[in-house]
């Protein structure tokens, strides 16, 4: 059999690429990633159903607002992400069947968490299942946000998400955590928060143009103060913007 890609959708590749990591490199991986380098758009923020592969585009404007996105690498490797991804993969489909869900965008924090307490569930559990509820309420917020031009509540969901990640879903890491404080600390930033897998990687910043220079030298500045000059010099930092996903070239 042979398998074209070009008649294709792109839904369909991502679930491919999906499988693939599933199936060869023994990685239980989700779809974002997948859909977000082959749906990509440009100026555009992707809002992703995991459950319908439905996908909305929602303008991202920050440059009208003089703001960017600051990228940036800690240079620490993700030593534990190929075995802990696993972990919380699990842990969070046992805390959803004690809710008797079949999925997380079921759930509510009231509700649903409530329930969790009374089942006395173990805390890890409770920690993994709040971050996933939370999150999606977080996303959801993110994309009205976006749609209102609402730079400031972009920001807030950032550095809450991190706050989950670091402490529900405890998948931050020293070096990120000091990434993003050292961020969220200066004059300019709106936001900021880990993003990847985790223990290691990038954080994403969302700050003012003419406060980049200052936001820069401040996380330098506390990197060294934290570990040491020679961890600080590793860190590299990048301005991106939304831009198209894969495409095929005519060459």
């Amino acid at each position: 059999m042979c398998l074209m890609l070009g008649t294709v959708s792109d839904a369909k590749r991502a679930l491919i690429c999906k499988a693939a990591e599933h199936n060869f490199a023994g990685m239980p991986c989700g779809i974002m990633d997948q859909i977000i380098s082959l749906c990509g758009e440009k100026d555009c923020a992707l809002l992703i159903d995991c459950c319908s592969l439905e996908m909305f585009q929602i303008p991202f404007v920050a440059g009208e607002k003089d703001l960017v996105v600051l990228i940036c690498n800690s240079d620490v490797r993700h030593e534990l992400s190929d075995s802990e991804y696993p972990t919380r993969r699990k842990q969070c489909l046992q805390a959803l069947n004690i809710m008797a869900l079949k999925s997380y965008r079921d759930a509510t924090d009231e509700g649903n968490l409530s329930a969790l307490k009374a089942n006395h569930c173990d805390e890890v559990l409770l920690k993994r299942a709040r971050h996933v509820i939370t999150e999606i309420k977080r996303a959801q917020e993110a994309a009205i946000a976006l749609k209102a031009h609402d730079f400031k509540k972009m920001g807030e969901l950032m550095t809450k998400s991190h706050m989950s990640l670091r402490d529900d879903f405890q998948v931050s890491c020293p070096e990120l955590d000091v990434l993003v404080d050292a961020a969220i600390n200066c004059p300019g930033v709106l936001g900021s928060r880990m993003t990847g897998g985790g223990f290691g990687g990038c954080t994403v910043t969302l700050v003012q143009r003419n406060a980049l220079d200052n936001v820069i030298t401040a996380i330098y500045e506390n990197f060294i103060k934290k570990f040491n000059k020679n961890a600080a010099e590793r860190i590299e930092f990048y301005i991106c913007t939304p831009s198209e996903g894969a495409k095929k070239l005519s060459l």
